[in-house]
């Protein structure tokens, strides 16, 4: 990437734009509403069991003008979902302000990695193992999503709920891999701690983005 471009990318003026597109939301609070979603490149985290891990790598998505992504979000939705990759990577300022003068509600997707930046009407929070959160980010977040792949990862979604605030909706929602073998374990959960509710991959099952 060009040094001129790098820079741009670094103040937020540009964006690793990995795709966007018109949909339904398929997860969480606000699942079965209509939002456009921004993919961004770029993540570190790693997660093996990751379904865009053709986001990670964020030389391979072009550096995309901020004020243009804006304009076609606008196109479609008052609602624009962040997503990625890891949005927090770069810096969101830019772009949240730009949609929210314009009227639009600010969605962002991360798993709090990075410090949290740009003015978000909803956060949902889906922390990892193998990167956790910036403390910042727990008393912030509207929605935890702890992803359930085994066992062990009760007790991880337990430490994070933990530390946030006491209006932050928990969900757990099994890895599409392992979904069969998962869902039954979380609703046995959820039933025996109320306090969590079933988050479940919906647009999967529709068939769409």
């Amino acid at each position: 990437m060009q040094e001129s471009v790098q820079k741009l990318v670094n103040d937020g003026k540009m964006l690793p734009l990995m795709e966007e597109f018109y949909t339904i939301q398929g997860e969480g609070f606000h699942k079965g509403t209509a939002a456009y979603f921004v993919r961004i490149g770029g993540c570190d985290v790693g997660c093996h069991w990751c379904d865009v891990k053709e986001s990670w790598n964020a030389d391979l998505h072009p550096p995309t003008d901020t004020g243009l992504i804006i304009e076609n979000s606008l196109k479609y939705s008052d609602v624009v979902v962040v997503t990625g990759g890891e949005p927090l990577t770069w810096d969101m300022s830019l772009l949240t302000q730009g949609l929210r003068d314009r009227g639009a509600k600010t969605h962002i997707e991360t798993s709090g990695a990075y410090a949290l930046t740009g003015e978000w009407d909803w956060i949902c929070l889906s922390p990892k193992k193998v990167k956790l959160p910036k403390e910042e980010i727990y008393q912030k977040a509207h929605e935890l999503k702890c992803i359930v792949y085994n066992k062990s990862d009760f007790a991880f979604a337990e430490e994070q709920a933990a530390k946030v605030s006491d209006h932050c909706i928990l969900y757990l929602q099994p890895e599409w891999s392992v979904r069969e073998k998962m869902i039954p374990m979380i609703v046995d959960y959820v039933m025996k701690n109320p306090k969590w509710k079933v988050s479940l991959q919906t647009h999967k099952y529709l068939n769409i983005p």
